[in-house]
């Protein structure tokens, strides 16, 4: 064999494992009770963990570090439309992932899985990404993941973490960005409410196409629709400019609303287009955590 090919060869394995040890040092074991668990990643230095919705589904939640250290979890945060869950533990300085921007990954990149299958300690596979985008609601990727790696961390090759691990499904990994995990992170696990009932309609937008609305039937006085100036009949048919493709899309936007508290609707009223923005404070961001 070339002794260069030897040698970048060398390198390359040597650079995945000291990637492998840095993912392992920050992926926790989340044990539920007696039985059952999965994983996590440490997303902040203070003892914040994510991990999926699923599996911090009993009241006695338990971190085990990678250096076999354990300490109770607290649950602060849970949302199963996205199946992510927050944990905090009463440690600090932490060995926390570095956190890469899901929407800047590419299908083709190479990633790394890591978790706790079948009861294997922070086992590594590697892969590559199949498919994602900035508006993708999951990353999928090639690569091998079980039951036991729900929660923990799906990497890019330089150690980033860009997704949270949730499923299998048609033999691909199944993650949560890691742009969703920072919004839901900044939203505590809850969404502001729009103050609108909607049903789903096909909007006539010209005299060949149709696009997907969302018909608002009611409007609650007070809410911030109704301080936007959002009225009966208007059809919402575009979420920060983005056309709906699914009713969850209105979900998302308020999910993701970020720290300016402001979503920017398309509606489709009398023939015409128009835009809107929706204020949300801080207050009602709060009360509507609290009624979830």
């Amino acid at each position: 064999m070339d002794a260069t090919i030897m040698s970048s060869s060398q390198t390359a394995a040597e650079a995945h494992a000291a990637l492998a040890q840095a993912l392992r040092s920050s992926t926790v074991h989340v044990r539920v009770g007696r039985a059952g668990g999965g994983s996590g990643v440490i997303w902040k230095p203070d003892g914040t963990i994510v991990t999926n919705a699923h599996v911090a589904h009993g009241r006695k939640l338990a971190i085990e570090l990678a250096d076999g250290a354990a300490h109770d979890a607290e649950l602060v945060a849970r949302d199963e439309r996205r199946d992510l869950a927050a944990l905090r533990i009463d440690a600090h300085g932490l060995d926390a992932a570095a956190i890469g921007d899901s929407d800047a990954v590419r299908a083709g990149q190479l990633v790394f899985a890591v978790g706790n299958p079948m009861g294997l300690t922070g086992a590594v596979t590697s892969g590559v990404l199949f498919a994602s985008g900035s508006r993708a609601r999951w990353i999928q990727a090639d690569v091998r993941i079980a039951p036991g790696n729900s929660g923990g961390p799906l990497a890019d090759a330089s150690g980033r973490v860009i997704g949270i691990n949730s499923m299998i499904y048609g033999g691909l990994a199944i993650a949560v960005p890691s742009n969703a995990v920072t919004r839901f992170l900044k939203s505590e696990g809850g969404r502001p409410r729009l103050g609108v009932t909607v049903e789903p309609v096909q909007v006539r937008v010209s005299d060949r196409a149709a696009a997907l609305g969302l018909l608002v039937f009611e409007v609650a006085a007070g809410s911030p629709a109704d301080r936007a100036g959002i009225l009966p009949g208007d059809a919402i048919v575009a979420v920060g400019g983005q056309p709906l493709r699914a009713e969850e899309d209105l979900l998302d936007g308020l999910a993701d609303c970020g720290d300016d508290g402001e979503l920017r609707l398309t509606i489709h009223r009398a023939g015409r287009m128009r835009d809107i923005s929706v204020t949300f404070s801080t207050a009602m961001r709060r009360r509507a955590n609290a009624a979830a």
